[in-house]
């Protein structure tokens, strides 16, 4: 039996250099020997790190059934080097990706929450233009894929638009947190150069999205919208009807672990010979 490390020290990467460079904070269980099963790659949400609840749980899967599992923490978030107010999509991308060709498994599954789904969905271009390690799946957890064009920009207060002409960011009260949530110029600019909704998003492998009804912070409108630009792949979308945005009880943590558990088969009988 596997432990879940609950313990486990991270390793660093460093990423970037010069001025740029950050130490990422990694966390990998090694597969058990033998097994070729695809690793799980855990993908936080904004302002969320690699400790929560739903990314233990994936590695406490992972335990249960010998597979590997590669969990990161962001530039500016959890025990990683960097500053939040630097971070951008672009540069958390170029560090999931940094750390996913560091572990070089052969082939991952994809699992990102909220803002990880984003990461997830720019992975999954990525690495289908790049050499790297197949895409057998992906599960996303209310993903908020162009949230900063989608959900942020449309609904900004004139003192908003002015905090960021004037000073390059502003705050909004966060209901997870008694620090407020910053959002930076930076941040709104370069999410519109990495928009995902623009077009047809080809992943080339099954996709189980989870998404709550009463999700505050990302409607379940934005699900579907999702959706279609989804068509070529296999696609699953369950709504969990009194779910909210953080899908963190232990009902959600089944339905998580059970459509992680939905891939994972789905790529050991396409691996099977024919």
């Amino acid at each position: 039996m596997f432990d879940q490390m609950p313990n486990a020290q991270p390793q660093f990467l460093t990423v970037g250099e010069g001025e740029a460079a950050r130490d990422i904070a990694i966390i990998v269980r090694p597969a058990q020997a033998g097994s070729d099963a695809p690793a799980l790659v855990w993908l936080s949400g904004y302002r969320s790190d690699m400790s929560g609840t739903k990314a233990v749980e994936l590695d406490g899967l992972a335990a249960e059934l010998g597979l590997a599992c590669i969990r990161l923490d962001y530039s500016g978030h959890g025990v990683s080097g960097g500053s939040f107010s630097d971070g951008t999509i672009s540069r958390w991308l170029e560090e999931a990706l940094a750390v996913i060709r560091h572990v070089a498994p052969e082939r991952v599954i994809l699992v990102g929450s909220s803002m990880g789904g984003w990461i997830a969905l720019r992975l999954a271009q990525e690495l289908a233009r790049q050499d790297g390690p197949k895409l057998e799946g992906m599960v996303l957890i209310a993903p908020a894929p162009d949230f900063t064009s989608e959900l942020i920009e449309p609904n900004l207060k004139a003192r908003e638009r002015k905090s960021l002409a004037e000073r390059g960011y502003f705050e909004e009260r966060s209901q997870y947190s008694p620090e407020p949530n910053i959002y930076t110029r930076a941040l709104i600019e370069d999410g519109r150069d990495n928009r995902v909704l623009d077009g047809i998003i080809e992943t080339g492998c099954p996709v189980h999205i989870l998404q709550g009804m009463k999700d505050a912070d990302v409607p379940h409108a934005h699900a579907m919208k999702l959706m279609e630009h989804l068509p070529a792949d296999d696609v699953v979308l369950t709504f969990i009807r009194d779910g909210d945005h953080r899908l963190s009880r232990p009902s959600d943590i089944a339905l998580l672990l059970g459509a992680v558990k939905g891939i994972i088969s789905s790529s050991t009988s396409r691996q099977m010979p024919v």
